[in-house]
């Protein structure tokens, strides 16, 4: 497997990031792939690079699921990189932090760019890592970042639009999973940070369907919508749903590795808001009511 290693206060050299793209398939993607709150690349105890970013985690417990070996990122298929930063202490802390580990995955992005100018780079991240991300992309040079992937966002929707105001965040095309098995965590977090407005777990606030060409906020009970077949839900609240629940996957592929197969504007007008039907209670002819 192709993967490449890096941090935000230690990124590799274009040497080394040559040396890790050697042998790919031409035009084969690269997939950046952050993590969210509470890792550490400094504590061995929490490091990313030993549980969700390792190809054969290390680190116990039932959310080590390995990202690069469910992304296929195997032999010639693209470049995974896994990249780390500091996300322990407090919220507030970590929330402050991603801003700066942003800037130093737009400089990251730069030197990929450099080393594979006909690559698409793609970004995918988790919780406090899709801020991370968005921090990157608003600081991206227009076009080096192609697609990002936001898994149950731990970001606002107020950053979110000026992100889709900057050069680079007009290029690309982004896609914000939701959970309603995430909704407490998002309550949490506007309660920690209650003037940063409304957090992206209720989306994007689109005015209607495809009003943002680049952005589609994808809840995770449509997935059927679309095609993909999704086990049903094992907790009613788990704030790592959208990368532990059987089926998710092979969407975030073709997402990342496929993008012709998942086209924004076809994934916007599938998932178009449903028409709301008024019902009479299901308990008098025993039926099921709407879910």
């Amino acid at each position: 497997m192709a993967l490449l290693r890096a941090n935000a206060d230690d990124l590799p050299s274009g040497h080394t990031i040559a040396g890790a793209l050697r042998g790919l398939h031409p035009g084969a993607p690269i997939v950046v792939m952050i993590h969210g709150y509470r890792f550490s690349p400094a504590d061995a105890s929490h490091d990313p690079h030993r549980h969700i970013l390792s190809p054969a985690p290390s680190l116990g417990g039932w959310k080590a699921v390995s990202w690069p070996r469910h992304l296929r990122l195997q032999g010639e298929a693209g470049l995974a990189v896994a990249f780390g930063w500091e996300a322990r202490g407090t919220l507030f802390a970590a929330h402050a932090r991603a801003e700066a580990a942003g800037a130093a995955l737009a400089e990251l992005v730069g030197r990929l760019r450099v080393a594979a100018p006909d690559r698409p780079i793609h970004l995918l991240g988790h919780s406090l890592g899709a801020r991370v991300a968005l921090a990157a992309l608003a600081r991206a040079r227009p076009g080096d970042i192609t697609r990002v992937l936001l898994l149950s966002a731990a970001a606002f929707r107020g950053e979110a639009r000026r992100v889709l105001e900057t050069p680079a965040g007009r290029r690309a095309e982004i896609v914000n999973v939701i959970s309603g098995q995430n909704l407490l965590f998002d309550t949490l977090l506007r309660l920690a940070l209650p003037h940063h407005g409304v957090t992206l777990g209720g989306g994007l606030g689109a005015r209607s369907p495809g009003w943002v060409p680049g952005w589609v906020d994808v809840p995770m009970r449509r997935l059927p919508d679309l095609g993909y077949r999704l086990a049903p839900p094992t907790a009613r609240i788990c704030h790592w749903s959208s990368y532990l629940r059987p089926g998710v996957w092979r969407f975030y592929r073709e997402v990342l590795l496929t993008p012709e197969a998942t086209p924004l504007a076809v994934m916007q007008a599938r998932l178009a808001p449903e028409r709301r039907r008024w019902r009479l209670p299901a308990m008098r002819f025993g039926a099921r009511g709407p879910v």
